[in-house]
């Protein structure tokens, strides 16, 4: 689907990227269950130096970095054709979360040292990293309320806390870690972000968080980590003391097209799925599901909303290229939460289309379950996002009413 928002580059890449994922992904899908994790890696490996050769390697990254410098509209038509293979496909492509939004971070606020040593290995997809913010003893909804300190010694930070969804813990590199270094500062400027690699002393993945059943291990992972007395060089930290919260908006804004666009992708997929299913199940001799009107309501509602959906995210892209994500905070707020619940809403409907079949593993309905049911919890709650919304609408009407959240 090309639309308003196709350009001369995504026309040209676009198909591209969209055989890449049928021919290569796609099948990977089939024997998902049966194999381990590190089979799985090894494969996805081979598929990762498919893409070297391509020429679609770094589609996310500034040209100074070696990339194509594809604004954040055009990247997210990449993101939604990745989405295809929600199993594997941003990852194969280098551009999974958390590492494409550590990436765009360090790109723009980290110094050359960490550039060097950090940043540069992981564009090129010789190592991973992982995302440190979320505390079990605070609530996720409120980023400026951290337990976790980072205390100067010297030349060093001596980090001390607990955190846990750390995305991607499993087999990282390094960590981005929200810390406290300001602590009689005001609440959006006591803490920072600082990188910690994974081998320093101190830091300790206690757990894989188990969702749904599953842990998920490697880059699908979501680590309990505690940091008891972990060294690093002053020089580790990213921007400014007290930038914390600062440098966590910039990156969530851009960082939340990407969710959408994938969520987008996703949603077509499993549309995919119903259709064909309802178009092949045979309920009685000669007479097909996609007969019955409640399964075209499905189909229709599905297909309007996705296409709704994907609409809103795509022009609030261009209006951050435009703009920048600070001045378009309310857009982002209303694709986060409407575009998951799109995407969910969707994916019940394909569940409930294949029946049993889907409620089982034979197909990927139940791992992108599993995996997206989080989608309206992610990066804010529906509930913190909605308020914030309208508390902002409301504002504009000369009503100022306080944050409960």
């Amino acid at each position: 689907m090309e639309g308003i928002f196709a350009t001369e580059r995504t026309k040209q890449l676009l198909p591209k990227v969209k055989q890449f994922v049928e021919e290569e992904l796609l099948p990977l899908e089939q024997d998902h269950y049966k194999r381990k994790w590190n089979e799985t890696a090894a494969l996805l490996e081979a598929k990762r130096k498919k893409v070297h050769k391509a020429g679609l390697w770094g589609l996310h990254l500034p040209k100074i970095e070696g990339g194509l410098g594809l604004t954040l509209c055009e990247f997210g038509q990449i993101s939604e054709t990745l989405a295809y293979a929600p199993l594997f496909g941003h990852y194969t492509f280098n551009c999974q979360a958390p590492d494409i939004g550590n990436m765009e971070l360090l790109s723009r606020f980290a110094s050359n040292e960490i550039k060097q040593q950090f940043l540069l290995p992981l564009l090129e997809g010789k190592t991973r990293s992982c995302f440190s913010m979320t505390e079990p003893e605070f609530a996720g909804s409120n980023p400026v309320r951290l337990g976790t300190t980072a205390v100067k010694d010297g030349n060093e930070y001596v980090i001390n806390g607990h955190k846990w969804f750390t995305s991607g813990a499993d087999g990282a590199a390094f960590a981005i870690v929200m810390a406290v270094t300001n602590p009689d500062a005001a609440p959006h400027k006591r803490a920072a972000m600082i990188l910690v690699p994974t081998n320093t002393p101190g830091f300790n993945l206690v757990r894989n968080v188990s969702l749904f059943g599953e842990a998920g291990e490697g880059w699908a992972s979501h680590a309990e980590i505690r940091y008891e007395n972990c060294r690093v060089p002053l020089s580790y930290r990213i921007g400014e003391e007290g930038e914390g919260f600062k440098l966590a908006q910039e990156r969530l804004g851009p960082g939340r097209i990407h969710h959408c666009m994938r969520w987008v992708g996703i949603s077509n997929r499993v549309f995919d799925m119903m259709c064909r299913y309802a178009a092949t199940r045979e309920l009685e001799e000669g007479k097909m599901l996609g007969e019955k009107q409640l399964i075209q309501g499905f189909i229709a509602e599905s297909r309007a909303e996705i296409d709704a959906a994907r609409l809103l995210v795509l022009d609030t892209a261009h209006q951050i290229d435009l703009y920048g994500a600070a001045n378009v905070r309310n857009r982002v707020s209303a694709i986060k939460f409407y575009t998951a619940n799109i995407m969910l809403k969707v994916l019940d409907r394909a569940i409930q289309v294949h029946g049993a079949l889907g409620l089982s593993d034979d197909t990927i309905l139940t791992a992108i379950y599993r995996h997206e049911r989080g989608a309206r919890i992610w990066d804010g709650a529906d509930e913190v996002h909605k308020q914030s919304l309208a508390l902002s609408i409301l504002k504009e009407c000369g009503l100022n009413l306080k944050k409960a959240w």
